[in-house]
C-alpha cells in the first residue's frame, strides 16, 4: 500500500504523521542506490547500539544523515531547490556515501 501524499506532495502521510517525501526527480537507479545505502546505514546503526560502539554509532548515524538529505528528505526542501541543485544534491549524497 502506497503511503498518502499531502495535495503539494511535499509530504507523505504515515500511521497520521507528515514526512517529507523524497524527491520526485531523482532518477530511479540513483534513488535506489541511496534507499539501499540509507537501510545498511541503519542496520548499523543498530549493530552499532547492540555493541555499544559510539563511534561505529556516530560514523552511521552520518551516512544516514547524508542519504537522507540526497534523496531530499533532510535539508533544504527540494521544492525550493533548482532543477541543477537537485541533481547536484543527490550526485553530492552518492558520492560522500560512496567515500563513506
Amino acid at each position: 500500500m502506497d503511503p498518502e501524499h499531502t495535495p503539494d506532495g511535499h509530504f507523505i502521510i504515515i500511521n497520521g504523521r507528515r514526512w517529507r517525501a523524497t524527491d520526485p526527480e531523482v532518477p530511479p537507479e540513483p534513488a535506489a542506490r541511496l534507499r539501499s545505502l540509507l537501510m545498511a546505514a541503519r542496520r548499523d546503526v543498530g549493530a552499532a547500539l547492540r555493541a555499544e560502539d559510539a563511534d561505529a554509532e556516530r560514523a552511521a548515524r552520518d551516512r544516514v544523515q547524508l542519504a537522507k538529505v540526497a534523496l531530499g528528505e533532510r535539508g533544504t526542501p527540494w521544492w525550493e531547490q533548482t532543477a541543477d541543485e537537485r541533481r547536484q544534491r543527490w550526485r553530492d549524497g552518492l558520492d560522500a556515501l560512496d567515500d563513506a
